[in-house]
């Protein structure tokens, strides 16, 4: 599924402009991280790769279909979207019910539908809340509810705004391995973030967005290591890059971005030490 985003404006009917010219393409089976301050254009820009939002001018298209003249459910079926607040797609009854709905319309058998809400549940902890109201949960739970909804009928791309809030670095990390899987499945993965250490150990692309546009596009290791352009969006340098920052003089490298690269290197730099 490849999306194509085409100078992109939209402007918010109290006439606030949100994007100013976006241009963007997202490839099959990647994952792509878009960050910037609050008020960058993030959440804006991915509401138009299903449909929520219509350009103002410019086109977006999903495999080709302009989404402009299609309809959000349409699109639906393939683009799974997890909104920031999942109060903003929470309505059943039981958590279960939540996850059943859009199996449901979608016209999956009973017996796949039972089997899918399970492994969702497992896969995001929340198996003792079958039979609970989504409204009794804490906020980072009903998140992982809003996101297993979606998981359930396994979309070919998704859309994740802010997934990390309310999460405990547990959960954290089962999103990282479940992404990890997606793409091994060659499927799509947008998530929109401040999380700079979420984003540094998956190590994704990296689209930096302010005051509308896009100014940064690459390597999760290249973006998130050049502190002038973090500074001048509002973000911190990831902790890891932080210190290998201050290590280079013993010859460590400075783009090291995640605690996995980290170990690997200093392990490299003992090794030729010896030698």
């Amino acid at each position: 599924m490849v999306i194509t985003a085409e100078d992109v404006h939209f402007s918010y009917p109290n006439n606030v402009e949100a994007l100013k010219g976006v241009s963007l393409q997202i490839k099959d089976g990647e994952f792509v991280a878009i960050m910037g301050q609050n008020g960058a254009g993030k959440s804006t820009l991915v509401k138009h790769f299903n449909g929520l939002l219509k350009p103002s001018q410019g086109s977006v298209r999903v495999d080709g279909v302009e989404t402009s003249k299609t309809s959000v459910a349409a699109l639906a079926r393939n683009v799974g979207f997890v909104f920031q607040n999942p109060d903003h797609q929470l309505f059943s009854e039981t958590v279960e019910d939540e996850i059943a709905f859009a199996l449901k319309n979608f016209g999956f058998e009973q017996e796949v539908i039972e089997k899918r809400i399970t492994w969702a549940l497992n896969l995001l902890s929340l198996t003792q809340y079958r039979k609970t109201s989504p409204f009794l949960l804490s906020g980072g739970e009903r998140k992982r509810v809003a996101l297993a909804s979606v998981l359930a009928w396994d979309p070919q791309m998704l859309i994740l705004d802010e997934p990390t809030i309310g999460q405990d670095h547990e959960q954290k990390e089962k999103l990282r391995q479940f992404i990890v899987q997606m793409q091994t499945q060659k499927k799509t993965v947008v998530t929109v973030t401040h999380d700079v250490e979420f984003v540094a150990e998956c190590n994704p692309r990296v689209v930096l967005m302010k005051e509308g546009k896009i100014v940064a596009d690459g390597p999760g290791k290249i973006i998130l290591t050049n502190q002038q352009l973090l500074t001048e969006s509002s973000i911190v340098l990831p902790q890891i890059a932080q210190i290998f920052t201050k290590l280079t003089s013993l010859g460590l490298p400075k783009d090291i971005i995640d605690i996995y690269e980290a170990k690997q290197a200093i392990l490299q730099t003992k090794e030729s030490k010896r030698r």
